[in-house]
């Protein structure tokens, strides 16, 4: 989990946020920023990168690779310091406090403004899930960059920031937005609690009932929220005038999963929002209604895809998102398939057979070699007699080792296998392998195959 230190983004030179802005613009198309790009980038009067270089390596703002050529690009907590930098001079963000929530994709922290009130940032992290599989994303030759993931959570940040404004124009219950810059979110507090939180709730059915008319009317509006559950819905508390009652209203977050309503799979989508809501309030409140709204029964009254793109997150960059994101989870999916296969390849490897070695041998050149096999065993039974006749030492180490028969189905099996060229090389690191152990029988083998390739049998 990447944690946020902004100790000492108040120590910072401008200089060093200029090295932190050219790195971040090598990174468009350079895996690794080389230090001479820096340098042409960052343009400095008095020069010093090197130094800057290291005192931000020091930070841990970036990282320095040197293993295909040297070079650094910027990571998440260097991203942070440019954001928070952003939103600082902006006039929006004066200090940041604690976390107040955790994602897979995402971190939230409490700060405040230049007026002293309490509002929210939220950092985009997406990536954080493939770590399991983070030898092989930092592979370079299979033509993915680590860049990837800030760009997808720059864009992941603006998706969430356009759709909760637009939203938030309409009427639809969420925060209020603020400012957004590359991958945080700024946005209002909302003072509720999240509703997988709630143990006990008044009126569960009025509740639920509230819940699927938001999926209705963002429907209406031409919008499904795609991960509309418990995690991301908040209760907040309201006192009405008459009567003093107490009316609870529910809260939307989190957007980035939002898709339109002529997406190809828009049906399931929305039948999963809904599923969720009759699951979650069965199992929490042993609540249930009979209302289960379908996507095709709703007609819709308005298109917020023109508020969208005013907020600056256009249709060319919808599918561009999409489009890294199915790549991203390709990738992910085939690092384990090549996993699967390498040892599949490698359990094939290690099985002998037989149809292939009948076609490339024949029976008389098959009793030939067992034949051969078997006199050097016998020979080998003689140089073991005399040797036990002749040395006491070694007939005290020979007679501690455990002496297994061979039969003449093993000879038969230990041929195929040597006489098979496919199976050669794994039979050769077999027997070096069982060598280091001290086994007997496997030096005998060796010996074997080297008899029979020098008899040209191979």
């Amino acid at each position: 989990m990447v944690k946020l230190d902004v100790t000492q983004l108040r120590y910072l030179s401008n200089e060093e946020f200029r090295v932190l802005v050219a790195i971040e613009m090598g990174m468009k198309n350079h895996h690794l920023v080389p230090t001479p790009l820096v340098e042409r980038v960052a343009a400095l009067r008095h020069g010093g990168v090197r130094k800057f270089l290291d005192n931000l390596l020091r930070l841990k703002l970036i990282h320095h690779d040197a293993k295909k050529y040297d070079g650094y690009y910027l990571n998440y907590p260097g991203y942070d310091y440019l954001a928070l930098k952003t939103f600082m001079k902006r006039g929006h963000l004066s200090g940041v406090g604690r976390q107040i929530g955790v994602g897979k994709e995402s971190d939230i922290y409490c700060a405040c403004n230049e007026e002293g009130d309490e509002i929210v940032i939220k950092f985009h992290r997406l990536g954080r899930t493939s770590f399991r599989t983070v030898k092989h994303n930092r592979d370079y030759l299979k033509g993915r960059k680590a860049s990837n993931w800030l760009y997808l959570s720059r864009l992941s940040a603006l998706k969430e920031f356009a759709f909760m404004k637009a939203l938030h124009s309409v009427g639809i219950n969420t925060p209020t937005p603020i400012d957004c810059n590359r991958h945080g979110v700024l946005m209002d507090l909302i003072k509720g609690y999240p509703l997988y939180q709630v143990k006990e709730i008044a009126h569960p059915r009025r509740v639920m009932r509230k819940c699927l008319d938001i999926i209705v009317n963002l429907a209406e509006y031409g919008l499904i929220h795609g991960d509309f559950n418990e995690f991301n819905l908040l209760v907040v508390e309201k006192e009405e005038m008459e009567g003093g009652v107490i009316e609870i209203d529910i809260v939307v977050i989190d957007f980035p999963q939002m898709v339109s309503t002529s997406h190809e799979n828009a049906d399931f989508y929305f039948d999963r929002d809904v599923e969720c809501i009759h699951e979650f309030f069965g199992k929490r409140f042993a609540a249930s209604i009979d209302y289960r709204p379908k996507l095709s029964d709703i007609q819709k009254t308005n298109d917020l895809d023109v508020e969208v793109e005013a907020s600056g997150f256009s249709k060319e960059m919808a599918k561009e998102f999409e489009r890294l994101l199915k790549e991203e989870n390709e990738a992910n999916q085939d690092d384990e398939d090549d996993e699967d296969e390498d040892q599949a390849d490698q359990d094939q490897d290690d099985t002998f057979d037989e149809s292939k070695f009948e076609s490339n041998i024949t029976e008389e050149e098959f009793e030939k070699s067992a034949d051969q096999v078997t006199n050097n065993h016998d020979n080998d039974d003689h140089e073991e007699t005399a040797s036990v006749a002749t040395s006491t030492r070694t007939t005290t180490t020979r007679t501690m080792r455990s002496l297994k028969p061979i039969d003449e189905d093993a000879i038969k099996h230990k041929v195929k296998n040597l006489l098979s060229k496919r199976n050669q090389p794994n039979v050769m690191r077999l027997a070096k392998r069982n060598a280091q152990k001290g086994d007997r029988d496997t030096r005998k083998m060796k010996q074997e195959i080297r008899e029979i390739n020098k008899a040209g049998e191979l």
